[in-house]
């Protein structure tokens, strides 16, 4: 089952029960989707997990941005409305690698591609985002890689 289809199943069982905050967020992630598949001059049937997993990255991080604006003019009723629905959406993202987990990776990517400095970050970048899509969030990702370059 792809994620719309699971969006779909998802949107009926939360009108049935009736959970309004539920509901806004799985619509937002069909319309994020519809969106997607419009996009562009013809009409796609079906996206890639990798996009579905990018988009959902997106609506998080946009969510997450919301919520701090939101907290600094002291409006915390949007902020936890924002971050209700981040719980929702993450639901449908992997399962995020704690932060020792991701350093693992990277340190062992620094040796795969024999990286020597901060100059070579870009190509760490690229294989790191690749092998971590949805399991760290690329602002994460960067700090590591820094520090690991600096470190060498």
């Amino acid at each position: 089952m792809n994620l719309e289809q699971k969006i779909m199943t998802d949107i009926k069982a939360a009108m049935l029960a009736r959970d309004a905050g539920k509901l806004e967020a799985l619509r937002a992630i069909k319309a994020a989707i519809l969106l997607e598949k419009t996009r562009g001059t013809a009409f796609v049937e079906t996206i890639s997990e990798e996009e579905e997993i990018k988009l959902l990255q997106k609506m998080v991080k946009q969510r997450r941005e919301s919520a701090e604006i939101f907290r600094s003019q002291g409006r915390m009723d949007l902020a936890q409305t924002e971050e209700s629905q981040i719980s929702v959406i993450e639901a449908y993202l992997p399962k995020q690698l704690d932060i020792e987990d991701v350093r693992a990776v990277i340190a062992d990517l620094i040796k795969s591609i024999d990286a020597k400095s901060i100059k070579d970050m870009g190509k760490v970048m690229g294989e790191a985002s690749k092998q971590l899509m949805g399991k760290a969030d690329n602002k994460t990702i960067a700090a590591i890689v820094k520090e690991l370059l600096a470190g060498n």
